[in-house]
């Protein structure tokens, strides 16, 4: 009777102990929201997997979430319930950077932490930091290579160009754009570089949802109404601020009868694998790389910091307003990709395999 008496408070102990280990375990486990805008873009799907797996290994759990296909509402319902179920902190890439002010009114309430991810969230105090490559410096890097590719500076042109950035509802294309521009602008103005549709505003070259469908037909329009193509008229160049929209862009090119020997510069952000083959088949000029591992690396140390109560690390605190406050900001270093040394880049990296960018 005793012995069994025994066993049974052995076995009891035994229950209490690791019931009591379980709660303690789950109690010390700190769970992040990541919120991703789509998953039909490449990079997108890249970002969330290499934010996921840099947050796990650093002991978080991971509440991953895609919003559809750019869905606002689906975002928004992802958000409010990762503000439900008590996540520490936030990391949002938005998909309408003013379109998530109300819902972030609930985490600041709860004084979760807001990490806006390389697209800055606008008119909210509720961001606490933006994380993000330096965009106005995407954009110098895209209009530099058009430049020293036209050798604008020491050839008489005239050259001919045409001009696309992303979705108006992104504030970063204020930034590609701008810097872009920065350095395109004073070539067209005096004549060098000509834009035969006229179209050079940010709001006639914006391409909404950085749609390849979109792009594609404006371009396709464009050929048609300035006549461009390797028997027409010329030309030379065209600014694109990403990939998905180069890709429209190559598309369109490609239907109208130019080929590698005469398919004009294009540029392009991203590295998507789809990017790289035009490059290796000359059908697109260069992208910005923007390594994801590296930003995600920077957002986990963000997060150790916060969850630590410790400083966090920025390097720009006067740049981003976001109509409500001036968000401090860590911004990455982008470089370029192209045919010249994308092995080293994205191979060599380990960023890609062979096999990932066979045509």
């Amino acid at each position: 009777m005793k012995k069994s008496l025994c066993v049974l408070l052995m076995v009891l102990l035994t229950v209490a102990t690791l019931f009591g280990a379980g709660t303690k375990e789950d109690a010390s486990v700190v769970k992040i929201g990541v919120s991703m805008p789509t998953q039909s873009l490449q990079r997108w799907n890249q970002d969330g997997a290499n934010m996921k797996s840099q947050l796990e290994a650093a002991g978080y759990k991971v509440d991953l979430q895609y919003a559809g296909d750019n869905d606002i509402p689906t975002q928004v319902a992802q958000l409010e319930n990762m503000i439900t179920t008590g996540c520490k902190a936030l990391v949002i890439a938005s998909i309408d950077g003013s379109a998530l002010s109300e819902v972030l009114k609930q985490a600041k309430a709860k004084d979760i932490a807001v990490i806006a991810y390389d697209r800055l969230i606008m008119n909210t105090d509720a961001v606490t930091y933006y994380a993000t490559f330096d965009n106005f410096k995407v954009g110098t890097i895209q209009g530099t290579y058009i430049r020293d590719a036209l050798k604008l500076d020491s050839t008489p042109g005239p050259y001919y160009i045409e001009l696309f950035t992303g979705s108006p509802d992104d504030n970063n294309i204020n930034f590609f754009f701008g810097g872009a521009m920065s350095i395109l602008e004073p070539y067209i103005k005096s004549g060098k570089l000509v834009v035969r549709s006229g179209q050079t505003s940010k709001a006639q070259v914006a391409t909404l949802n950085w749609s390849t469908e979109e792009a594609q037909k404006r371009m396709e329009n464009l050929i048609t109404a300035n006549g461009y193509g390797p028997k027409g008229n010329r030309l030379d160049a065209v600014y694109s601020s990403n990939d998905s929209i180069a890709n429209g862009l190559t598309n369109a090119l490609v239907a109208a009868g130019y080929t590698k020997a005469n398919f004009p510069i294009i540029t392009g952000q991203d590295c998507d694998k789809p990017a790289v083959k035009n490059m290796l088949q000359g059908l697109q000029s260069m992208s910005i790389f923007k390594d994801t591992r590296t930003l995600a690396s920077k957002v986990v140390e963000m997060v150790n910091s916060i969850v630590k109560g410790e400083k966090v690390d920025v390097n720009d605190t006067k740049t981003y307003n976001n109509g409500v406050k001036v968000v401090p900001s860590y911004l990455c270093e982008p470089v370029f990709a192209t045919v010249d040394n994308y092995k080293a880049l994205l191979i060599d990296s380990g960023y890609y395999t062979e096999a990932d960018l066979k045509i």
